[in-house]
């Protein structure tokens, strides 16, 4: 499978790259850790892309991700010893945490995602009673909105599942598990569909799920003649300090409003039928506008996927296009370098829709291109982005790989 990283305008083809890095994060290991007897074992769990159905995840309804090619590797060892050594090659902070100190934050610093896991883990009767080195390595890039953090919880939860849980818990168990560690611990009220999809993932599909009942489908994506680029702003999110918790806030106070006149658990229960007869409890317009996004973004979703069933990827690429235009206008969660990077796209004949991915508030954009134009829209929207914004956006052709495993040697 190949992976091309585009820097600029600069390709950078990368071949068998989980091999590769397989290999660097085991040579890696041996220069920090130093040689033993005792086997290293390399985990990988990869980073997502959310191809439509924004921030709809916390509100019960539909989301259509799908797990790609890279994410995060971990190798680890066991020492013996009554600790944990935690390391990685993304950031400069490592720690050593005695195994009776697990269970505590450590500043702000990228560890509590793992550790967090460690704790719900914890709560749910597994417990880490050995010491292991472990060195995280991931090509997700850092705030770009395509999980990493959910890639660091599920490769921890899989490693523990795996080492001192007998491989007892189920993927969709790891993935609730690692959703509690972000809210709980990191405090970041994410809904569950990132650790899902890095979870769940499958070669060549995407997931339709239902964030509500957690009920899925595994939906084949056919993009012949067709490549799914994603366009990174450069512009870093920070999560637990941006407007993303402000955002659930204004959608629980929707449901409060609706709650006056019928029953309601969340948003995603309303068609958009049913929104538009009791829109009018909702008397905040800022407030409604945010259910108005979430119940026709569910929508949305639905359609996109009866799309892409029935082999009409124009119809999928238009929905993409309003998804785009509806977190811009009424989530508002876009931003100008989100903007720029979807008009620029649409400007190029051979994109069949662009939208942002993710949170918001930077990160990346996702968009369905013909190949034969991949080079002239990275050249076109990378040059145009540079003249509007004032720097570089980045651009990764993917592929949509399989979920959290443990790799061979």
């Amino acid at each position: 499978m190949d992976f091309i990283f585009t820097f600029g305008v600069q390709k950078i083809n990368l071949i068998n790259i989980k091999i590769t890095m397989q290999e660097e994060i085991r040579i890696k290991f041996a220069e920090i850790y130093g040689s033993s007897e005792a086997p290293v074992d390399v985990y990988f769990s990869p980073g997502r892309v959310n191809l439509i159905g924004e921030h709809t995840d916390y509100n019960g309804g539909y989301v259509f991700p799908c797990a790609l090619s890279y994410g995060t590797y971990l190798a680890v060892r066991e020492t013996g010893e009554q600790s944990l050594k935690f390391t990685s090659k993304n950031f400069d902070f490592n720690t050593e945490i005695p195994i009776d100190k697990l269970s505590e934050k450590v500043g702000d610093q990228w560890v509590n995602y793992p550790l967090g896991v460690i704790d719900e883990m914890k709560k749910a009767g597994l417990q880490v009673n050995r010491g292991y080195e472990l060195l995280y390595n991931g090509n997700i890039p850092n705030g770009a909105g395509l999980s990493s953090s959910a890639s660091i919880e599920t490769v921890t939860a899989y490693f523990l599942n795996n080492k001192f849980g007998n491989n007892r818990l189920s993927r969709e168990e790891m993935a609730l598990i690692c959703q509690k560690a972000e809210n709980n611990f990191v405090g970041v009220n994410c809904g569950i569909m990132d650790q899902f999809a890095v979870a769940m993932g499958k070669e060549n599909h995407a997931i339709f799920l239902n964030c509500d009942t957690l009920g899925y489908e595994l939906v084949p994506v056919k993009l012949d003649g067709l490549k799914i680029i994603i366009s990174n702003t450069n512009k870093k999110r920070q999560l637990a300090v941006s407007k993303y918790n402000e955002r659930r806030s204004e959608c629980d106070r929707a449901v409060e409003n609706i709650r006056q006149g019928r029953k309601l658990r969340n948003l995603g229960e309303l068609s958009l039928d049913e929104f538009k007869k009791v829109e009018n409890l909702i008397k905040d317009p800022v407030v409604k506008k945010r259910a108005l996004h979430v119940v026709s973004e569910d929508q949305r979703c639905v359609d996109a996927v009866d799309a892409l069933k029935a082999g009409d990827i124009k119809k999928f690429g238009e929905l993409m296009n309003a998804s785009h235009d509806s977190l811009r206008d009424d989530y508002e969660v876009t931003g100008k370098e989100l903007d720029t990077l979807v008009e620029e796209a649409r400007k190029i004949s051979g994109v069949l829709g662009s939208r942002m991915t993710g949170a918001g508030f930077g990160g990346c954009t996702v968009s369905i291109v013909e190949e034969q134009v991949i080079d002239g829209f990275i050249e076109k929207v990378g040059n145009a982005y540079k003249d509007r914004i004032g720097t570089e956006a980045d651009f990764y052709i993917a592929d949509i790989g399989d979920g959290v495993r443990r790799l061979k040697e």
